[in-house]
């Protein structure tokens, strides 16, 4: 039997080097660490891919909200174009009433017959507001409480939809008082009130003959001032916006003034029907 062979023994600091690839310091901190391998990497992609995504969510709103703010910037121009284009066509109608009657009273006024049905037309027209008038007259100032200072006082003032206090009926009733007062004429923020007018809220919106009017409401009307404004303080619409006026805080003030003008309002052409078989 052969001698066993002798190697030569490897010193201990090379073995460490060749098997031990951790300092022992970083070896016995990965032993202490109770997570399981690889969590650590899974919570920053984590953290990282919320991030991304708030970062995309903040861009996303920021669009969102500049093309809502450019929607609304458009449909406001919009809005005031149509308004400045109705108060032109409403101007150019006034003018062209004018020229008809100038010239109608020129035609009918040089003999009896003519004058007589003159006569006619100017009082049929007077009574559905379709003359411009000018004269003596009371004017009623109806607004919306003020915006209260205190945002922590939670009083209910509201009456009506979108928190308006001053709802449709207030506005028909001293209307229809002012015409009972004696009043000739009636104008709401310069829309003549004539047949067929309405008065009515579309939403928090107070619409004339469906034209839009807005606090404070101006309700003019053209008549005997002092007999007019004696009336209409023991009027029903005198007590219901006194009363108003108490419980919500809505404005509410009459005065005389001595000239109020008022532009005609608009005529419609009448229809009527007759039933089968009417002549």
């Amino acid at each position: 039997m052969g001698e066993p062979v002798v190697r030569n023994p490897v010193p201990s600091l090379l073995r460490a080097l060749m098997t031990d690839h951790l300092d022992p310091g970083y070896e016995a901190a990965a032993a202490s660490d109770p997570r399981e391998p690889g969590r650590r990497e899974a919570a920053v992609l984590v953290v990282g891919a919320m991030l991304v995504g708030c970062v995309f969510g903040v861009a996303f709103s920021q669009a969102d909200r500049s093309s809502d703010e450019q929607l609304r910037s458009d449909t406001l121009s919009r809005v005031r174009d149509a308004e400045s284009r109705a108060a032109e066509l409403d101007s150019d109608r006034a003018l062209l009433i004018d020229e008809i009657q100038t010239a109608r009273a020129g035609a009918l006024q040089n003999d009896a017959g003519g004058a007589s049905l003159l006569a006619d037309l100017n009082r049929l027209e007077l009574a559905a507001g379709a003359r411009s008038v000018r004269g003596p007259g009371i004017v009623v100032t109806v607004s919306e409480p003020p915006t209260l200072p205190d945002l922590s006082d939670v009083t209910d003032r509201t009456r009506g939809s979108a928190n308006a206090a001053v709802l449709d009926r207030d506005m028909q009733v001293v209307v229809n008082s002012l015409w009972v007062s004696g009043a000739e004429a009636v104008s709401v923020d310069d829309v003549r009130i004539g047949p067929g007018v309405t008065i009515r809220q579309a939403g928090g919106a107070m619409l004339v003959d469906n034209r839009p009017v807005f606090s404070p409401y101006s309700v003019s009307a053209i008549g005997p001032s002092n007999r007019m404004q004696a009336q209409f303080s023991v009027s029903d619409a005198y007590l219901r916006m006194s009363g108003l006026e108490q419980l919500y805080g809505i404005g509410f003030d009459v005065t005389a003034e001595d000239t109020i003008e008022m532009q005609p309002s608009a005529v419609r052409s009448v229809r009527t029907a007759a039933g089968k078989g009417a002549p």
